[in-house]
């Protein structure tokens, strides 16, 4: 039995979508997320500037005494997987995750990646998936107007607001004929609802927060690290920008009442 928590990090709040279902899959252990929120959103910025922050959130978790990371961000397992490596720990993104379930799903091999704008331009899910699946046919949507809205808070499927983005922005994907669509962000699922019903219901969505907390859980019982706890696992929020909206937003979309406990650490101090 390992009593250290596990490590969660994110440029923003969409990594609350893998905490959720961490929280559903291993409700006995204790949760450290990260929220960059100071920096967010990566999905604009260069490779050089997501890798250093990629770095920056790694250690801070290791400073916690972490047994496990989760990199609940698509921008940093698309473009520098290798923050995750060599840490002496078990780790893990949201890329391969995503990538497996979408394989086994699709019957066309006919697959949509709705991402960031640097995780399209490092094309590692289209490259991913044709490994996975040999003659998939991949179609990689950039989706740069989605996580400034959930940031805001517009997630409601009739907000006029977010209608209008998922539509433009998925336009392409309903004449490609796919029958999959990858949420390679980590705060699509909080919109999951708004783009179902523009793809309409025979496209499956792939949630890779989800897939990434079930292998996270797989690793931890391979390496019997779980706390042995049934229930009761604590969380901490650290975050790099204001608590008062972050506050807000995480008691929308954690399961159930919680205990918000936040600690503050400005951008500025951890090397910006």
């Amino acid at each position: 039995m390992d009593q250290r928590p596990i490590g969660v990090f994110d440029s923003g709040l969409g990594g609350l979508t893998a905490v959720r279902r961490l929280r559903r899959v291993l409700p006995g252990e204790d949760i450290v997320f990260l929220g960059d929120t100071g920096r967010v959103p990566y999905g604009g910025r260069s490779p050089a500037t997501i890798r250093r922050y990629a770095r920056e959130d790694v250690d801070f978790l290791l400073s916690r005494g972490v047994k496990a990371v989760l990199a609940a961000c698509g921008t940093v397992s698309s473009v520098c997987p290798e923050a995750l490596e060599g840490l002496g720990i078990p780790a893990c993104g949201v890329l391969e995750p995503a990538v497996r379930r979408a394989s086994g799903w699709t019957a066309k091999g006919r697959v949509v990646v709705a991402c960031t704008e640097a995780a399209a331009r490092a094309g590692a899910y289209a490259a991913a998936l044709r490994r996975e699946k040999p003659g998939c046919e991949v179609l990689t949507l950039p989706c740069p107007r989605f996580v400034p809205l959930i940031e805001k808070g517009v997630t409601a499927p009739e907000a006029p607001e977010l209608r209008a983005a998922v539509e433009e922005t998925l336009a392409p994907a309903l004449d490609f004929g796919a029958d999959t669509l990858i949420l390679g962000c980590t705060h699509y699922p909080l919109i999951a609802e708004a783009i179902r019903r523009f793809v309409g219901p025979e496209v499956q969505l792939v949630d890779a927060a989800a897939a990434a907390a079930e292998e996270l859980k797989r690793k931890l019982t391979e390496r019997t690290l779980l706390s042995g706890r049934e229930t009761g696992g604590g969380l901490l929020f650290c975050i790099t920008g204001s608590a008062g909206s972050f506050a807000s937003l995480a008691g929308r979309f954690l399961p159930g009442p919680e205990t918000l406990r936040f600690r503050h650490y400005p951008p500025g101090e951890r090397g910006e």
